[in-house]
């Protein structure tokens, strides 16, 4: 399996600190080189180890904007 390669670009937001000190962030994140997207999920606290997230593009990020909008 190829190297997965990620730069963040910006930590928006910390949302939870999970067990073993995992932190759940908000983070527009550089993925193998390409254009940064918004992406939510648990992280080491160094940033070497990462959980399962999702990865939003802008457009994505601001339809779940209205959603949560209209729900709360």
């Amino acid at each position: 399996m190829a190297e997965l390669k990620y730069e963040i670009e910006e930590n928006i937001a910390a949302i939870s600190e999970e067990k073993g000190g995992w932190v759940k962030e908000l983070n527009l994140i550089s993925w193998n080189g390409n254009e940064a997207k918004y992406d939510i999920r648990s992280w080491s606290v160094d940033h070497s180890r990462m959980g399962k997230g999702v990865t939003l593009t802008e457009d994505e990020m601001r339809a779940l904007k209205d959603a949560l909008e209209k729900l709360f």
